[in-house]
């Protein structure tokens, strides 16, 4: 079993660009199923003023392709384009535990 607190602490990364995302700031959890619905990973800055709030990129579970000890893999497309475009689940090479 894995603890928040230990997700958060992990880098996500991208898969489809290698690009690194950020660390999870939020985790929407379905309460009444004890499931996790989606991440919530730190976006873009919406302006150049101290009080400017940034976006947030919301990764659904089924967008999730592994969870390792120190990184945290997703298939997330470009800005914008999350649930636009289809996605493989090829990466998992083993189910071995961690």
């Amino acid at each position: 079993m894995v603890k928040i607190s230990d997700l958060r602490a992990r880098e996500v990364v991208n898969v489809l660009d290698g690009k690194k995302l950020g660390s999870i700031i939020d985790i929407d959890l379905d309460m009444e199923r004890g499931k996790v619905l989606s991440f919530i990973l730190p976006g873009r800055l919406r302006g150049w003023s101290i009080f400017s709030r940034r976006e947030e990129i919301v990764v659904p579970w089924e967008k999730i392709v592994r969870i390792g000890r120190d990184v945290i893999l997703v298939e997330v497309p470009i800005f914008g384009e999350v649930d636009q475009q289809p996605y493989n689940k090829k990466y998992m090479l083993d189910e071995g535990p961690y």
